[in-house]
């Protein structure tokens, strides 16, 4: 009897340790489960399957299970190749052979050269403006803009049209060797540009580039774009800024295409002016006597009040 007793005592105390155990393995098996569980509530997109996020982070049970993820970058409005993003870090153009117009050698690919976004600010900054010239260069006219330019020792942007630039060489060398600044307005002036076909607006802005630069000569720098009219969508930043141009856009129109007059011109100046500001005037196109005479009065009321003359800022 006593030895039954003790076989019944011995069973009964290994029935209570196997409880046991199973109740100290139980919450270990389950604190993992919840530790997957708050990773994947902790970073929203991710999937069971181990599917990247949308941010391209892969899932943790990729993770936990060695799975090595290359995601896909996210949609984008830009062109294929295109980084579409204003804030992304300007990348130092290279060394290396890269043509006239063309994207420096070594550039990292999708990435621009410039930032996208457009510019309306001088890179000066304070009490300074920015003097921007369209449609050139025009024998008539150019060189009666640079000659009060220098009168005044004020610096100015030159926004060129591929063509005028090839047929008017020697103007587009007068402005660099002036240390003025060049800029790209297109081939066509097509003020439409941006409802057409990537490859159009391809041609439109680095064609021109090209055009310019050899006209320019060697060494010489093209460093903004302006869409004619304004005509800027996100596909024309992005190939403006993957050539090495910074869009470039304005904060006075003076509307002095529409020739209203000199006095008519000045007052639209004196609306908008503001100090840091790019002012928006002409130097081809058309007859530009207006522009001229509305240029020199506009020079001669900023040095009184005090102002600087500067370039749009990169």
């Amino acid at each position: 009897m006593a030895f039954a007793s003790a076989k019944r005592t011995t069973a009964a105390l290994m029935v209570t340790l196997s409880g046991a155990a199973l109740a100290a393995c139980g919450p270990q098996v389950h604190a993992h489960t919840r530790s997957i569980d708050s990773a994947s509530a902790a970073s929203p997109g991710r999937t069971a399957t181990g599917s990247p996020s949308a941010s391209g982070a892969p899932s943790a049970a990729a993770s936990a299970s060695g799975s090595v993820f290359s995601p896909s970058p996210t949609a984008s409005s830009a062109p294929t190749g295109q980084a579409s993003s204003p804030t992304s870090a300007p990348v130092p153009a290279q060394s290396g052979g890269a043509q006239p117009g063309s994207p420096s050698a070594g550039a990292p690919s999708g990435t621009p050269l410039v930032s996208t976004s457009i510019q309306h600010g001088t890179e000066d900054g304070g009490k300074s403006v920015a003097l921007t010239f369209d449609d050139g260069p025009d024998p008539r006219w150019t060189p009666q803009v640079l000659a009060l330019l220098k009168q005044h020792h004020a610096k100015a942007t030159f926004c060129e049209i591929g063509p005028n630039a090839q047929r008017y060489p020697y103007l587009t060398k007068q402005i660099t060797e002036d240390g003025f600044r060049l800029c790209d307005h297109s081939v066509h002036h097509d003020e439409q540009q941006s409802k057409k076909s990537l490859d159009y607006n391809t041609h439109e802005i680095v064609d021109a580039q090209r055009e310019i630069a050899a006209a320019a000569g060697p060494g010489a720098k093209l460093w903004y774009y302006r869409a004619p009219g304004g005509d800027f969508s996100p596909a024309i930043r992005n190939i403006a800024a993957d050539h090495g141009l910074r869009p470039l856009g304005w904060t006075v129109d003076t509307n002095d295409w529409k020739r209203p007059g000199a006095p008519a011109i000045m007052k639209t100046i004196n609306q908008e002016l503001r100090p840091g500001g790019i002012i928006l005037m002409h130097d081809g196109g058309g007859d530009r006597s207006q522009s001229v005479a509305a240029l020199a009065a506009l020079l001669d009321q900023l040095d009184a009040q005090g102002y600087t003359y500067s370039y749009p800022a990169r």
